[in-house]
């Protein structure tokens, strides 16, 4: 299995810089960073990562579809990219759509900057859990394992089309990742 690389910590501040158009001089200090920097920088960004149906099975699934890893294993992958990108990350998994509404609505999950979701077969018919994720008004990234175009039935059919901010598909894991790192750099731009 090919080995995924993550971004170093100096890679994703020089991107957190890029993005709020300023770049550090040689020598970085605290008198080369602007005050909207450092506001942005000490507030902390935690990303809900929620895993839904069936994903509790990881690493015994498909694994054409899906990869080897289980489930375990991509949240501590999650966690490694997260502290590189100086977030925090809550994890949730469930394989009931009322479970994941109540996570929702948890006082702690309001308070969150983002989620990254893996709705699974959700969103072909889950109204009441899109509704969740539009009352909570964070920005969403969903993500999948598959790519779920080739997948599954109903495909016309996702109820997170005008929630999400986007969509990461077909990179099994990876999509994980690629989903963080998106979702961190839409918060960061969105707090510039």
């Amino acid at each position: 299995m090919a080995s995924t690389t993550f971004a170093s910590s100096t890679v994703a501040m020089r991107a957190l810089w890029r993005c709020l158009g300023r770049r550090p001089a040689l020598g970085i200090g605290d008198e080369f960073v602007n005050t909207k920097q450092k506001d942005i920088m000490a507030k902390t960004i935690n990303i809900l990562v929620v895993h839904g149906p069936n994903l509790n099975l990881l690493g015994k699934r498909d694994r054409d579809k899906y990869g080897s890893l289980t489930l375990g294993e991509i949240n501590a992958e999650i966690s490694r990219l997260a502290a590189q990108l100086g977030v925090e990350v809550d994890f949730f998994q469930s394989n009931h759509e009322g479970a994941l509404i109540d996570y929702f609505q948890l006082d702690a999950s309001r308070a969150a900057a983002g989620v990254l979701i893996n709705p699974g077969a959700l969103i072909r018919y889950a109204y009441s859990f899109r509704q969740a994720l539009v009352d909570l008004g964070k920005p969403v990234m969903e993500i999948h394992m598959s790519d779920i175009a080739k997948t599954g039935v109903n495909k016309q059919v996702n109820v997170l089309d005008d929630v999400r901010i986007g969509q990461v598909t077909g990179l099994k894991e990876r999509s994980y990742y690629e989903g963080l790192q998106q979702l961190v750099d839409y918060i960061v731009q969105q707090r510039a």
